[in-house]
Order: structure tokens, then C-alpha cells, then sequence
């Protein structure tokens, strides 16, 4: 090339080598130089930001969930796109399936997050996970219908709160057991509850009524004494226990009234802590709670249940486009391959595990390696969707940057963290480009 084609070539190349310069040479070697400096930039502190990064609780905490992030993430939601374009290619509505699965991917990470932060509400007349999940629960395990109700202060039960309460006196046969409790709100009561009743004494057995003892308006009502207003606990379970065991056990009716045997003479009357429970409100899904904890060393590696939430919303985002490439990659395979497995006998998932994966092997790198770039840089899902209460927990290297930047005003350690950051992409970078280099010679 002569002196005069290379100088053309220069200024051709120049405005890109500025754009270049400028936007990430620079910032690379100021992020790298920063570093070594301290919050305000005033004294050189040397690699004091990189060991506070290794050592300080919630760098470290960001550490470890990127760690789970970079591995769980990508590989999740690469299987689950694999999966999605085989199904795809089997099914006659694959193409209204592709286009549901990839519909997230035109959400942007800000609406995602607000609606995932919705999905995961705690409460379950808000949140669409916990509301299906308390609705699996209560199933196969009943709520009680009293969590509210205790005891009168001067009445003929006591015990701690949320049971169980016990009579104060033994019981006999012959006579009626009163069981006045309070606490429940007129309209909490449940619907078959009936006006309260005092039953008629049976010599041989033990009769009573468990009942609301109380009565809208000041002094209206009598303590201790069914009024016509006052309605029974239909469904409370009553027990009659001796020496600490159960002899016999019934439930009251919808007037609140029950009956038990000869056989409860002389014990006490229990209402069990299971009338009392309250009710399964579900899981708290954006919560500290961990899985499980990994020690290595002097590090322990753990999964919270918010960052395991806050991936699945990822996932959800970006299975979508790793179906679409992975499909890309499918329709290439020859498609003779495939018949002469199957002709050779191969069972379907022979063909797919010997014959497509294998093909497919170039395409899952690049959907891998392009998504754990990615979540290395995850940010926006984090910060939205975890809450004030558990943003520590759920925190990332990206969000750290963030705060200490601008929160803590520590550009030192945010630059820090860049570098680090920089580093940890470079071998996945490398890697990438070093599999398209051999594609190229192939």
C-alpha cells in the first residue's frame, strides 16, 4: 500500500478511531486509574478500593449473586430455548408459540421489572404467584376460619395468644359448658354461623356452646351470656383432654353448640391452636430466605430466594430470544442426518442428544456467551424489583456500581468495580472471539 493510500485510508478511519478513543479507551483508562484513588479523588490509596470490594458485606454479597447470576441464568434460559425451538418445529401452532415466547423481549426491563414487582406481591389478593400458590396450599390444607378470636378477660377460658385455651375449671356431665371467646369482626364471620343458642343439659354427657360473646353497643349484651345477636363458631374444634391425653373430641355446630361423651367427665376443655392459625399467606418470594450456602474457604456462596425471583423474570425476557437463534441454527441441520439416525434406529431423544445438540453446539455458544455478557451487566430487573427490605440481598455488581457512584458519592470503589467488572467480560469476550475464528477457518 503506498504513503498516499495509507493517509487516505487514516483520515477514512479517523473519525471512528476518535468515536473510539473517546468513548471507551478513555473511559476504560480513567475507570483503571480512578481506582487507585480515594472517594474524592484527592490521594492516591493504591489497591485499598479492590481489597474494601472483596471485603465489605454488601460488595461481597453483589460478588456472590453475580456469580449465581453468570451461571444460572444463561444456561437456564439457553436450555429453555433449546427446548422451545425443537417444540416449535413439532407443534402445527409453532409459529403463534415462537411468537408468544418472544413477545417479552419488545417489554423493556423497566416495564418487566414493574411487573414482575406486581407478579411477586406478598399479598395474595395482588400477587398472581402467591395467589396461586395459597390456592394450591388451601387444597390440601384447611385454613381456620377464627385466627382472631381469643378469650374473654373474665371469662371461662384462658391461655396464650393463638391457643391453645383451656377451661378454667374441669368440666362434669350434667351441665353446660360455656365457652365465650371475642375477636372476630362481624362481617369475618363465616356465612353458615347461626344466633347462639345454650343446648339442653344431658345428665350422661357434657354439652356447651362456643360462641362470639359480644354485642354491638355500649353495655348492650350480658358477659358470659348468649344474646340474641351473638353468633355461634360453627366448625370450632373442641377437645377433652385428661392427664395431657385426649379422650374424646367434637366440633361445634353452626349455632355454636356441641356435644361430648360420658366419657369427658371431669377433664378440661381445649380449643386447639389449629382453630386459631392464621392464615397461609403464601411465600415471601422477594424475601432474604436462602436455598442453601456453598463454604469455600473464607467465602460462603449462597442463593437467596430474591435473586432466584428476580432471575426468573429474566428468564422469562430472554428465553424468547434464545429460542429465536437457536431456531435459526436448527433449521440449517440437514435434515438427511436426522432421517439416517432415525433410520439407524436412533429414538427421538437419541437424534436429539447425539445428532442435534452436537450440530446445534456453535449457536448455544453464542446464545451462552452473549447472555452471561449480558447478565454481568444486569442492573435494571434488580433495582426495580426488589424492594427497599431485601435490595441488599438481591444485590449485583452493576447496581453496586450504581450506588456507590452516586448513593455513597465513592467513585474510587465504583470505578473499582468497573474494572472488575471489565475483567471478569474480557475472558468471555476472548472466548467468543476465539470460537468465531475457528468457525472462520472451517
Amino acid at each position: 500500500m503506498t504513503g498516499t493510500r495509507r493517509t487516505v485510508a487514516f483520515f477514512f478511519l479517523l473519525p471512528a478511531l476518535i468515536l473510539l478513543g473517546a468513548l471507551v479507551v478513555y473511559p476504560i483508562g480513567y475507570s483503571v486509574v480512578r481506582s487507585f484513588f480515594n472517594a474524592s479523588g484527592n490521594s492516591f490509596i493504591g489497591f485499598d478500593n479492590y481489597e474494601t470490594l472483596f471485603t465489605r458485606a454488601d460488595t461481597k454479597a453483589a460478588i456472590n449473586n453475580n456469580v449465581w447470576w453468570v451461571v444460572l441464568a444463561p444456561t437456564v434460559a439457553t436450555a429453555l430455548g433449546l427446548i422451545f425451538a425443537v417444540l416449535t418445529e413439532r407443534i402445527r401452532w409453532g409459529t403463534a408459540f415462537k411468537l408468544i415466547v418472544f413477545m417479552p423481549m419488545a417489554i423493556s426491563m423497566l416495564a418487566a421489572g414493574i411487573i414482575f414487582r406486581l407478579v411477586y406481591d406478598q399479598d395474595p389478593e395482588k400477587g398472581a404467584v402467591n395467589a396461586a400458590w395459597v390456592s394450591i396450599h388451601d387444597t390440601f390444607a384447611d385454613s381456620s376460619t377464627f385466627p382472631k378470636a381469643h378469650p374473654r378477660p373474665n371469662g371461662t377460658v384462658s391461655g396464650k395468644t393463638g391457643g391453645p385455651y383451656l377451661t378454667k375449671e374441669p368440666v362434669k356431665a350434667g351441665t353446660n359448658v360455656m365457652l365465650p371467646l371475642v375477636g372476630v369482626a362481624a362481617d369475618q364471620m363465616p356465612d353458615g354461623a347461626k344466633p347462639a343458642k345454650q343446648p339442653t343439659a344431658d345428665p350422661s354427657k357434657i354439652t356447651g356452646t362456643v360462641w362470639q360473646d359480644f354485642t354491638l353497643g355500649k353495655g348492650a349484651g350480658g358477659v358470659n351470656k348468649v344474646d340474641a345477636t351473638e353468633l355461634g363458631y360453627p366448625g370450632m374444634r373442641i377437645e377433652a383432654v385428661k392427664d395431657g391425653k385426649v379422650v374424646a373430641s367434637t366440633t361445634a355446630a353452626a349455632d355454636g353448640t356441641f356435644t361430648l361423651p360420658a366419657s369427658a367427665d371431669g377433664s378440661e376443655l381445649r380449643l386447639p391452636a389449629a382453630n386459631f392459625k392464621e392464615p397461609y399467606n403464601g411465600v415471601e418470594w422477594l424475601g432474604d430466605k436462602k436455598f442453601f450456602t456453598i463454604h469455600l474457604g473464607g467465602f460462603d456462596l449462597y442463593l437467596n430466594i430474591v435473586t432466584t425471583s428476580i432471575m426468573v423474570a429474566y428468564i422469562w425476557m430472554w428465553a424468547g430470544f434464545a429460542m429465536v437463534l437457536i431456531g435459526a441454527g436448527l433449521a440449517s441441520i440437514p435434515r438427511e442426518l436426522l432421517e439416517a439416525a432415525r433410520v439407524d434406529g436412533a429414538s427421538e431423544w437419541q437424534v436429539f442428544r447425539r445428532v442435534t445438540v452436537p450440530l446445534l453446539a456453535p449457536v448455544l455458544a453464542v446464545v451462552l456467551v452473549t447472555l452471561m455478557i449480558n447478565v454481568l451487566k444486569i442492573f435494571d430487573l434488580v433495582y426495580i424489583i426488589a424492594p427497599g427490605s431485601s435490595q441488599d440481598d438481591a444485590n449485583v455488581l452493576a447496581l453496586q456500581l450504581y450506588l456507590s457512584a452516586f448513593n455513597e458519592g465513592d467513585v474510587g470503589l465504583a470505578s473499582a468495580i468497573a474494572v472488575l467488572l471489565l475483567l471478569l467480560v474480557i475472558p468471555v469476550i476472548w472466548f467468543n472471539l476465539r470460537r468465531l475464528r475457528q468457525e472462520e477457518r472451517r
